[in-house]
């Protein structure tokens, strides 16, 4: 949930930056590492003489700051996100000047993105943008003198040569084909389906989907989790739990896959 209530304040912050109109750059979701630290900027917007650094947040209700601990009226404590937006700053300023040469000044922003989120007891001083400043601030903006060269340009295109495509701090559940509950999973609510003739029935929302569609879905799934295993009838029967005509998996993969080999040692590859 936390993953994804960030992803929506992403969207948001990217969907709020398409308003500026003023001659600047936008680099958005960065993964970069300097002197073996890793982290993560969401969007950084490029002017003349200065870098907006933004990290989006979508909390939604009531907080208020007592001191440096972050709270909802429900007396819930949640974990200050300054810290993470100053080590991000910090980091951010050491890689531009020590491996990109270049001094532009940055200034850091929490983006409060949710039309609901209030917090009380801030101080002006907090480097936070919220809901209702959102206009403000982006007229600021655009109202700002900026003039872009070159130079500008190249630092952004350094800054997307140098960012991660997979974190290494990534950590995976170990899981094995044996041990994993087997069927076709509902689209809309991840529930499992029921096989009913040419069509697959969701137990828990009703959503149905042709015998085809289900079947290649899953198929894409099993590809995703199990990238080396090869891909036979047998094993996506298995996997989709197909107790009706087995007919449907061999005509899916016929329709999709590229059948090697024969007999028992046949399988299927895109």
């Amino acid at each position: 949930m936390n993953l994804e209530k960030g992803y929506a304040g992403e969207l948001k912050l990217d969907v709020w930056l398409e308003g500026l109109t003023n001659d600047c750059l936008v680099v958005n979701d960065l993964l970069l590492k300097h002197k073996g630290k890793l982290f993560q900027i969401d969007s950084l917007a490029i002017f003349q003489s200065i870098i907006y650094l933004f990290d989006s947040k979508y909390h939604k209700g009531d907080f208020y700051l007592d001191g440096n601990k972050w709270n909802t009226i429900a007396a819930d404590e949640i974990t200050s996100p300054l810290p993470q937006l100053e080590r991000c700053e910090s980091l951010s300023r050491q890689l531009l000047r020590q491996r990109l040469n270049t001094n532009l000044s940055i200034d850091p922003f929490l983006v409060f993105t949710h039309p609901e989120f209030t917090l009380y007891h801030a101080s002006p001083e907090l480097p936070a943008i919220f809901p209702t400043q959102l206009n403000s601030f982006m007229k600021k903006m655009n109202n700002m003198h900026s003039k872009l060269n070159r130079g500008h340009e190249k630092l952004a295109e350094q800054l997307v040569a140098l960012h991660l495509n997979d974190s290494p701090n990534t950590e995976w559940p170990a899981y094995d084909f044996g041990q994993l509950k087997k069927g076709v999973v509902c689209s809309e609510c991840s529930s499992f389906m029921i096989e009913k003739g040419r069509i697959w029935i969701c137990a828990a929302c009703g959503q149905t989907e042709n015998s085809q569609a289900a079947i290649l879905r899953s198929i894409k799934e099993f590809k995703i989790l199990f990238p080396k295993k090869k891909i036979t009838s047998n094993t996506i029967i298995e996997w989709c739990a197909v107790e009706g005509d087995r007919k449907k998996v061999y005509r899916t993969l016929t329709n999709y896959f590229k059948k090697v080999g024969s007999r028992s040692a046949s399988y299927y590859i895109d």
